[in-house]
């Protein structure tokens, strides 16, 4: 059952979708944000799904047949690893996805992605993939990417939605209008992304935690990359490809 308040916010700030096709003759990378183990399998940390979650599992099986499919056409792929330090924590959540944890590897259905030759995969102990792309010498791995891949148009699927999708998106796209990421133009923020659930209830017995209802903070999610210049996509399509629809 759809919640009042759901209905509610929708009608508020109601979010036009597009159906976006992805041509062959403009390279698009695919960007993977944190599809790990300890953000999306079932108990398998802090920040871990305590039981199945349909807004999850959808997310990973429309990443999974992208994924599938920027191989077959051997486009760029980059995948975000949420991967941190023991003695560096990110307030306001507690430790999680510690590096050489298997929290912070990528989930089974996406582990064949490591073998592939046209997928990066990037480490990183921030909620923002653009800024954990940083090098010690100030070069960005990220910004590199995009440049030696001609990348004109992104493609973001992931979790969270609010948080770490979010971030990266905002700050790509602050990047590209200040011509930092030529040739990119377009960012997709497909609706193949998640975020988690923790009901009011639960926030209030539960020390230090933070309410975050799960379709509410999509929704707010997608809406704010909206806003920042994200093209939202309700479908995505490659040319001479199966169409890739999002839940409803």
């Amino acid at each position: 059952m759809v919640s009042p308040t759901i209905d509610l916010l929708k009608g508020e700030i109601p979010l036009e979708q597009e159906s976006v096709v992805l041509p062959d003759d403009a390279l698009t990378g695919l960007v993977l944000v944190d599809i790990i183990n300890g953000f999306c399998t079932v108990g398998a940390g802090n920040l871990a799904p305590k039981q199945p979650n349909s807004q999850i599992s959808g997310m990973i099986k429309e990443s999974e047949r992208l994924a599938r499919l920027f191989c077959e056409k051997k486009w760029p792929i980059m995948a975000f690893l949420d991967s941190h330090h023991p003695n560096k924590p990110e307030e306001p959540y507690p430790p999680h996805c510690i590096v050489g944890t298997d929290e912070s590897n990528l989930i089974p259905a996406l582990r064949w992605i490591e073998n592939e030759p046209n997928v990066n995969i990037r480490r990183k102990d921030c909620f923002d993939g653009y800024l954990g792309s940083t090098e010690a010498d100030g070069s960005n791995v990220f910004v590199d990417w995009v440049k030696k891949n001609q990348i004109k148009s992104l493609l973001v699927v992931g979790i969270c939605t609010d948080i770490c999708v979010l971030d990266f998106v905002c700050s790509t796209l602050s990047a590209r209008n200040l011509g930092f990421l030529t040739p990119l133009q377009d960012v997709v923020y497909s609706r193949a992304c998640a975020t988690f659930d923790i009901p009011l209830h639960v926030a209030r017995d539960t020390k230090g935690a933070l309410a975050h209802p799960q379709e509410f903070m999509h929704h707010v999610g997608l809406y704010m990359a909206k806003e920042r210049g994200a093209k939202i996509a309700s479908e995505v399509s490659l040319i001479n490809a199966p169409k890739i629809t999002a839940r409803p």
